[in-house]
This record gives C-alpha cells, sequence and structure tokens, in this order.
C-alpha cells in the first residue's frame, strides 16, 4: 500500500521525506521488521519503541512513525519519519486502513465493563449464529471467524491483529462480530479506528488499579468507547450499576437501559431458581434459561437489549437464549456422585467474587467451601478484599495460589489473609499448592455441599516465575470425583 493511503487517515505533525512510496508491512514490534515496512514507534510501560528506530532502519524499514522529535533525523537518510502527537491512535487507524477498513463492513458490537463480558460477548455470538448469521468472535477465552476457532491470547488484540481478524471475518462472509473490550484496549487506543455499531456496558468494580492508578481513570477510560459512538449506533447499559448512566451522558448513540431492580427499557426477574437454571419473566415474557445467579440476569438483559436493537425477533431472541449453555469457565457446575457439587468461575475481582458467593448461598442446602486466590503481579489492594468477601459468605475458606506470576505465592496469600481477623485466620485453610487446596475441599466436602472454585475459571495454565506450567480447575475436581 502507497503510504500516502495509510497517512490519510491520521492528522500528522510534520512529515520529513517522501510519502509517494509502497510500505509491505505495519509493524510496531521491531523483532518483525523487514525490508519495506513501517515502522510505528509506541511507547509502553517497559519499552519505549524509539530506541528501535536506528535498528528497524538497519533492517531496511522505509518509513517511522513516532511521537518525540527527538528521534527526528538531522539529515537526508532515503527513510520517511512522520511525526504524531500519538502513535497508539496512529497505529490504530493505520490498521485499520491496512486491512481496508473491515470495521465498516460488519456490524461491530464492543461489550466493556468489568464481570460478564465474556458470558455477553460469547452468548450473543452464539445467539446471531442460531439465528442464521455469519458471526465473528473476540473474547477472552477464544476467537471465533464463524465456525473456526482461534486461539486468543488477550482480551483485545493488538490494533494490526485485531484488524486482521476483522478482516478474516469479512472475507468469510461474517455479517455480524462481537468483542470484549478490556480497559487496557481503550487506554492503549487498540481500537481507534473501529467502527462500532453498539455498545453495551456491564458494570464497574475494582479491577486493574496496579495500571490506571485511580478508580475514576478506570471508569473514563471505560467511558471513551461510548463517548465515540456514532449517532447512527446504539449504546445498552446497565441502570443497576451506578456507574451505569455516567457512561452514556456525552455519548451521541441511542442510548437503553436494563435493569432488575427498577424501571428500564429491559427487565427482568427470577421466578424459579436452582444449579441447573432459572426461569425468568423477561420483557413480558416467561423463559427458563440454563444460566444461574442475578448477575446472569443483568448478563442475559444485556444480551437481549442488544439484540432487539440488532432487529432480531423477539421471540426467536428468547427461544434462543434458553437453549444456551454457561460459557466455560463461568458458574459452571460439576456433580459428584457424592451428592456435592462443585461449581468453576473465573471470579478474579471482589464484586465477582461477591457475586457468586450470593448466588451459592441462595440456592444451596449444604455447607460452601470456597477456594479462591489472587494473581501475582496486579493490584494488590483488592487481595485483602476478597479474602474478607469468601470468609464471610463461606463456611468454609481455603486460601490458595492463582497465578502467582513473578511474586512469591505465600506473599500474596500474607496479602489476603491481612483482610482477616485473628479468629477469622484461625477457622481458615491457607494451602498454597492450589492441587492440594482443590483436593481437601473436595475431601471436605459432603452430601448437599457446595465447592466454590474461583480465580481461573477457563485458564488451563498457572504462571510461575515467568513460566506458563499445564493447569486446569475442571480436571483436579474431576480427578477428584
Amino acid at each position: 500500500m502507497i503510504l500516502n493511503e495509510l497517512l490519510s487517515v491520521i492528522t500528522p505533525k510534520q512529515i520529513i521525506g517522501c510519502t509517494d512510496i509502497d510500505i509491505t508491512a505495519i509493524q510496531f514490534d521491531s523483532r518483525k521488521v523487514n525490508e519495506g515496512n513501517l515502522f510505528v514507534a509506541q511507547v509502553g510501560t517497559a519499552v519505549d519503541g524509539h530506541e528501535y528506530i536506528a535498528s528497524c532502519i538497519q533492517k531496511g524499514a522505509k518509513a517511522v512513525v513516532l511521537s518525540n522529535p527527538d528521534y527526528l533525523p538531522s539529515g537526508s537518510n532515503n527513510v520517511t519519519y512522520i511525526l504524531v502527537e500519538n502513535t497508539d491512535e496512529a497505529l490504530g487507524r493505520m490498521a485499520s486502513k491496512w486491512f481496508e477498513e473491515p470495521s465498516k463492513k460488519l456490524t461491530l458490537v464492543g461489550v466493556t465493563g468489568t464481570n460478564g463480558k465474556t458470558t455477553i460477548a460469547t452468548l450473543l455470538y452464539k445467539l446471531a449464529r442460531a439465528l442464521g448469521h455469519k458471526t465473528g468472535l473476540l473474547s477472552t477465552v477464544v476467537n471465533y471467524i464463524d465456525e473456526e476457532s482461534i486461539p486468543a491470547t488477550h482480551t483485545t488484540p493488538d490494533a494490526l491483529e485485531l484488524n486482521g481478524l476483522l478482516k478474516r471475518m469479512v472475507d468469510a462472509g461474517c455479517s455480524h462480530a462481537f468483542m470484549e473490550v478490556s480497559s487496557h484496549a481503550i487506554a492503549q487506543k487498540r481500537i481507534a479506528g473501529l467502527d462500532f455499531d453498539g455498545a453495551l456496558f456491564t458494570n464497574l468494580t475494582r479491577d486493574h488499579i496496579d495500571y490506571h492508578k485511580t478508580f475514576d481513570n478506570y471508569r473514563d477510560t471505560k467511558k471513551q468507547l461510548f463517548d465515540n459512538l456514532k449517532k447512527e449506533a446504539f449504546a445498552v447499559t446497565n441502570k443497576d450499576d451506578k456507574n451505569g448512566l455516567v457512561m452514556t451522558q456525552n455519548t451521541k448513540a441511542k442510548v437503553y437501559s436494563y435493569s432488575v431492580r427498577m424501571m428500564a427499557d429491559y427487565r427482568a426477574q427470577i421466578l424459579e431458581e436452582g444449579f441447573d437454571g432459572m426461569l425468568l419473566q423477561l420483557d413480558g415474557q416467561e423463559v427458563f434459561v440454563p444460566l444461574v445467579g442475578r448477575f446472569n440476569v443483568s448478563n442475559l438483559l444485556c444480551i437481549y437489549g442488544a439484540a432487539i436493537n440488532l432487529g432480531f425477533d423477539k421471540m426467536e431472541v428468547l427461544r434462543v437464549l434458553s437453549t444456551l449453555k454457561p460459557v466455560n469457565g463461568r458458574f459452571e457446575t460439576i456433580h459428584s456422585p457424592k451428592g456435592w457439587t462443585a461449581i468453576i468461575d473465573y471470579a478474579h475481582t471482589p464484586d465477582a467474587v461477591d457475586n457468586v458467593i450470593q448466588t451459592i448461598n441462595e440456592i444451596r442446602k449444604g455447607k460452601l467451601i470456597t477456594v479462591v486466590g489472587c494473581g501475582g503481579n496486579r493490584d494488590k489492594g483488592k487481595r485483602p478484599m476478597m479474602a474478607q468477601i469468601a470468609k464471610h459468605g463461606s463456611d468454609q475458606l481455603i486460601l490458595t495460589s492463582d497465578n502467582p506470576r513473578d511474586e512469591e505465592p505465600e506473599d500474596i496469600l500474607r496479602d489476603m489473609a491481612a483482610g482477616l481477623t485473628e479468629d477469622e485466620l484461625r477457622s481458615t485453610l491457607i494451602i498454597t499448592d492450589r492441587e492440594s487446596a482443590i483436593k481437601t475441599a473436595c475431601t471436605l466436602a459432603q452430601a448437599e455441599d457446595v465447592i466454590l472454585v474461583a480465580g481461573k475459571g477457563h485458564e488451563d495454565y498457572q504462571i510461575i516465575k515467568g513460566v506458563k506450567h499445564h493447569f486446569d480447575d475442571h480436571e483436579i475436581v474431576r480427578k477428584c470425583i
């Protein structure tokens, strides 16, 4: 593609050199640069891409996009330099242009919030396919191009991978695409240049404070998705969350709300509930869904609101909702022949743990044994909060490892234990090895008891000292059974 075409979607502050040149590829990873490439120098949290400009030119880069004027050349070297305000945003917009603006050829809906993104995006993908539409999915668990599954490495991929996947969806004949939009992706401008037809808000609770520094920064980052919607788009927001209407207060899109507690465009209530599902009154119709918990009622309302705004038939939507199964690692139940039930859930924030425990406590007949840990190199402030919530809602608490990453597991467990009183600690088991912790819970469980294994959900690995080891909560529970 000619460089001039790529530059048509950004606003350079300064250009040095010729722009009528052919670009063979866009790269932001200096290790991947080859002859004729355009290198975008991003400023990361650990590495500054500007420091690699010289090596990229040696490898054959013909153009460089940069934001630091100190790296502009003092003389001519047959390389074109494009100075911009923000290289992250420039990369997003140019990536979209490079792949022929695929988001404009799809009905693209983004889902953001702290909890529920994966469930909502995945079930919308399944719903649309069940209604006969070729559909794509970009999620934490797995990406799909209609039927083809592609492993997911991030909640939202980098701008090049993201637009590449959307292009493949277009080429495969997809009409719709649903994607999780993380706060990191918004802050790092990975979604710059995308044309969203709808945006959905789930809820907002403490998460990623290690990255965003304050809750207000975290909230305002999420809000940008709605601020940038076009007037032809729709926004569906959770009225039960105090930040629900904040998200949409400046959007140009048409706003709709959902609620389980107050008047809203889409409402529902639980008529009956068990571990195998709920009978709901949803928008005036009774429907049984094989999902559990008030948080899932909110998720289903969000899905329903999106489906109606996409023009799907109401009764067909309700019919398909009654057939959708839980997403991998989201309140998944495993029943033991001995009469106890294990629930595997991805809950890794204080609010998510609280929601899952509340749901179990509304249904269970026996004791609740909770196994939970916290990830390393992440927000330390939530560790004592999660332990306290889990302790107060459970009959037996077992604190254990999650993904320790580069931290010592014992240090993480000490941070969690700090949220408990001395009396609470005396009745709490602290078992560093996660497999041993799960096996202990299974040994303690009796008929009608419930074991909650929280934190990892769909993940089939543990990251310890930078090394990814195979580990699956489901496998351990089934091994115990």
